[in-house]
């Protein structure tokens, strides 16, 4: 059944000959959003985007599943794709590639075959696109169509001036150059046209005009083109008339074929259309940087193509080769040269000096509106030669990101990074067919996980596997042989060669960092982290990442730390097989560890130390100056704290991951941070037993015991608690003996047993009194009160709860203060005082809050929420208790979450 659907005007669809209802003004959005797109995938978030903008509705899902059923019902074909939907039709279906066909078309003929065309195409419009829609897409999409159609007007006056046509375009451009009275291409087609009906004097009448509206409003002059039309009309050029017809210059046609498939870059896509709709005439430059392999010439061909009409006057290219097999970029002169006799120049005039050749470059492209695209750049000095000096669009690309092109010559850095998972998934379906992707889906996952989203890699896999190869053999070769698996005997179809024409630009102090930070353990790396890795000062080492930044062989994200795509970081670990790199890694495990210390004593100044190696000479640690410094060096470090502990263990270093351990421990007890706290002391037990170390033993066991507690498996905490209180009674180690006894009050409450938990408690504190620490005396004193509290004994737990109070206020300890606050809370609550409650707990939850302590936050807050209800605050209870929800899931504690949740239900 014949469709027809309509974006020149308003939204419309026929089916069948016959107009159909496309129902609201979103559901049409969506039609349009697929429509622009027509027979390609548009992910799901894109089109949602497109739709409803960048904060859609929460059940945005489900809305556009309904729109699309709807539209479906009325006779158009919507394909579910990887990733995405597509509308289905032939191109001739939508007015909008109907258009662009028959543009292109009328540019391959001559001039009267391109008048018939372009009229046709221009018929085709019904008013302002995408009628009827509104929303950020839609505004920005009707911009561009509209300068599409003033592109096309615009070619179209070009050919009829050219066949001699004047005085019948007058009334068409006197409306034009009104609606774009700063357009000199507009303005010098008015002219022409006036000039030809016999109005000359109207013809400079307007120039004089359109010169003082340039300057005062953009502070400039007409361009060379304009100036030369104006001096021709005031002598009278015979030439102007019409009656002769000189051969068009050359129109340089050089772009290679657009790449097939192209999925995803959409905002990289649109951020290029943004530019050039912003240009006002001047020299629009883009900088496409990324690491080899990543897309940018896609990108840039892709876009070219999608955009061939806005360059009616030609399109140039050159691969500079910045970046090749060979290694030898090839100069900007040979560059200009090629550009010269594509467009036609005279050999016997092409000058020999450099400078004028170019010069005479930016002359014969001034005021046309060309596109220059120099791919595969070196650096800005390769580059600058052959920037057109108006008019013009330029696409740049490089590995480099050129810094220079943007800060000298106004460019906008365009940086390219991994496809999202599913822009990957829909790239293998376009190669392979969506029946097979959809075939084998944990193949397809597990290459895209390998594959990590880079273009290259996904097509060497593809290619491959579209040779016959079955992809779960591709994942089995990626899994076992890593970057291996796509090296290739053609270097262009292999990605360790692709990266070793980047690597070998490195000096040696870059070479070497990059291949340490190959090495380095952790997702990412900061600076002072990197300079102890490297043994470089921090100054010369942030010299060397923005370098190789600017090489796009790592990128620093908006926090200041720097990343490796996976697939580089493997490159780079290759890289490091030829250093030795035990040193390195024991440089920044010692980072890691002094500064984690003294953070660590910021977290909780009163826990006991513990003594580490010296430091080595050329590692600097990160000075904290107080616990938020210290929580956030530990929010940023926190992956690598975990890695550098995993990497220990495995070169045999137990002191060092037993010593970790101890250093992020107040850190994730304050983060809630239960499972990986006890995956690090579980691996910190094991090292310290085969080093034999008693003291480290009876730390290990204790902390091992307190977070299994906390994830609620208490025989097995239990278990590891009484052996820690074993090993501290034999060694004589009373302080540590004090603290196992405070960690058991606190495993036997959890199972139930108050009066265990008391005297474990009492014991805690008798030690305590005994060693002159009052921190420690005053968490005891606490610890009392609470199992008292919990037995019914309010007199005695108010009693030692208040002595603890005054203790931790007088040495200034915030973490004993929110705790006991929070045991008083509980104490009025049990007593019926529960507006005192109200007050304790919430300044419990004040200081928890201050301190970063999430997990002891969220208990402390659902019990207020109990003491709000009881005081009639029953809408205060219910937010409290919805927090404490979000924050329990947060925390992985489904439990109490659900328990809130039936709370929630009871309460009106």
């Amino acid at each position: 059944m014949e469709v027809r659907i309509a974006l020149l005007g308003e939204v419309v669809a026929h089916v069948g000959g016959q107009r159909v209802d496309l129902g609201p003004a979103k559901q049409r959005c969506v039609l349009a959003a697929l429509a622009v797109d027509l027979d390609r995938a548009v992910p799901v978030e894109r089109l949602t985007e497109r739709v409803w903008g960048a904060r859609p509705p929460l059940r945005a899902r489900d809305t556009l599943s309904s729109y699309l059923s709807r539209l479906r019902r009325v006779g158009l074909a919507l394909d579910r794709r990887s990733g995405g939907y597509a509308l289905v039709a032939e191109e001739g279906a939508v007015d909008l590639h109907r258009f662009r066909a028959l543009c292109a078309q009328a540019r391959t003929g001559g001039d009267d075959r391109a008048a018939a065309l372009f009229a046709e195409a221009l018929d085709l419009w019904r008013g302002d696109p995408l009628g009827g829609l509104d929303g950020d897409w839609a505004a920005g999409e009707r911009g561009r169509l509209r300068q599409e159609r003033l592109g096309v007007q615009t070619e179209l006056t070009d050919v009829r001036l050219r066949l001699g046509q004047g005085a019948g375009l007058v009334a068409e451009l006197s409306g034009r150059v009104a609606e774009h009275p700063l357009d000199e291409r507009v303005a010098a087609q008015y002219l022409l046209a006036l000039h030809r009906a016999g109005r000359a004097a109207d013809a400079l009448e307007h120039y004089r005009v359109v010169h003082a509206r340039l300057a005062a409003e953009l502070g400039t002059d007409p361009g060379a083109a304009l100036r030369d039309l104006h001096g021709r009309i005031l002598q009278g050029d015979p030439a102007l008339d019409g009656a002769a017809r000189p051969a068009p210059a050359a129109v340089p046609r050089q772009l290679p074929a657009a790449p097939a498939p192209f999925v995803g870059r959409h905002h990289e896509l649109d951020r290029l259309d943004a530019a050039l709709a912003r240009s006002g005439g001047t020299v629009v430059i883009s900088a496409i940087a990324g690491a080899g392999g990543i897309g940018k010439t896609w990108l840039a061909l892709h876009w070219a193509h999608r955009n061939l009409d806005r360059f009616p006057d030609g399109q140039l290219f050159v691969d500079l080769r910045g970046f090749s097999p060979d290694g030898t970029p090839i100069s900007s002169g040979a560059a200009v040269r090629g550009f010269l006799d594509a467009l036609g120049a005279d050999p016997a005039k092409v000058p020999v000096d450099p400078h004028a050749r170019s010069a005479l470059f930016r002359s014969l492209v001034a005021d046309k509106r060309m596109l220059v695209v120099l791919d595969n750049a070196a650096d800005t000095a390769q580059v600058a030669d052959l920037l057109p000096g108006t008019s013009c669009t330029v696409l740049v690309t490089s590995r480099n990101r050129l810094s220079g092109l943007v800060t000298a010559h106004s460019a906008e850095h365009l940086p390219l990074d991994r496809l999202a998972d599913a822009e990957a998934r829909a790239l293998l379906a376009d190669r392979l067919g969506a029946d097979r992707v959809a075939a084998e889906p944990g193949a397809v996952a597990e290459l895209v996980a390998l594959c990590g989203g880079y273009p290259l890699a996904l097509s060497i896999v593809a290619g491959r596997a579209s040779a016959g190869h079955p992809l779960a053999a591709l994942v089995a070769d990626l899994r076992e042989f890593g970057l291996v698996a796509l090296d290739d005997g053609d270097p262009e179809a292999s990605l360790p060669a692709v990266f070793s024409w980047s690597h070998r630009t490195l000096t040696d102090d870059q070479a070497r960092l990059f291949a340490l930070l190959g090495v380095a353990p952790g997702p990412d790396i900061g600076l002072a982290a990197a300079a102890a890795l490297a043994g470089l000062p921090p100054v010369r080492v942030r010299t060397l990442l923005r370098e190789l930044d600017q090489a796009s062989l790592l990128a620093q994200d908006a926090s200041g730390r720097y990343r490796m795509h996976d697939l580089v970081r493997r490159y780079a670990a290759d890289r490091a097989a030829d250093l030795d790199t035990t040193a390195a890694l024991r440089r920044l495990t010692a980072f890691h560890l002094h500064t984690g210390h003294a953070g660590n004593l910021l977290l909780h100044p009163y826990v006991t130390p513990i003594d580490l190696d010296p430091l080595p000479a050329d590692v600097r640690p990160v000075p904290l100056a107080d616990d938020a410094a210290a929580l956030a060096w530990f929010d940023a470090e926190h992956a690598c704290l975990l890695a550098t502990a995993d990497a220990a263990r495995e070169r045999g270093d137990d002191l060092a991951v037993w010593q970790l351990a101890w250093t992020v421990n107040n850190y994730h007890f304050r983060r809630g941070d239960r499972h990986n706290q006890l995956a690090l002391w579980e691996r910190a037990l094991a090292a310290a037993r085969r080093l034999d170390d008693p003291a480290a033993q009876v730390l290990a066991h204790r902390n091992t015991g307190r977070a299994l507690a906390d994830v609620d498996r208490p025989e097995e905490a239990m278990d590891h608690l009484y052996q820690a209180l074993e090993l501290a009674e034999r060694s004589g180690a009373r302080a540590d003996e004090a603290h196992t006894h405070h960690a058991l009050s606190w495993s036997w409450i959890q199972r139930g047993d108050d009066e265990r938990a008391l005297s474990h408690a009492t014991s805690s504190l008798a030690i305590h009194r005994t060693l002159g620490n009052p921190a420690w005396e005053a968490d005891a004193l606490n610890a009392v009160g609470w199992c008292a509290a919990r037995l019914g004994r309010h007199d005695h737990a108010r009693e030692h709860c208040r002595a603890a109070l005054d203790l931790h206020r007088t040495h200034q300890d915030r973490d004993g203060q929110a705790d006991t606050l929070d045991s008083l809370g509980f104490i009025d609550h049990q007593t019926g005082n529960h507006q005192d409650a109200v007050e304790h707990y919430t300044a419990a939850v004040a200081l928890y809050r201050e301190l970063g302590n999430s997990y002891q936050a969220v208990n402390t807050l659902d019990r207020l929420a109990e003491s709000l209800l009881a005081v009639g605050r029953a809408e205060d209870a219910r937010t409290a208790w919805q927090e404490a929800e979000g924050l329990y899931r947060a925390q992985q504690r489904a439990e109490e979450a659900d328990e809130v949740l039936r709370k929630l239900a009871t309460t009106t």
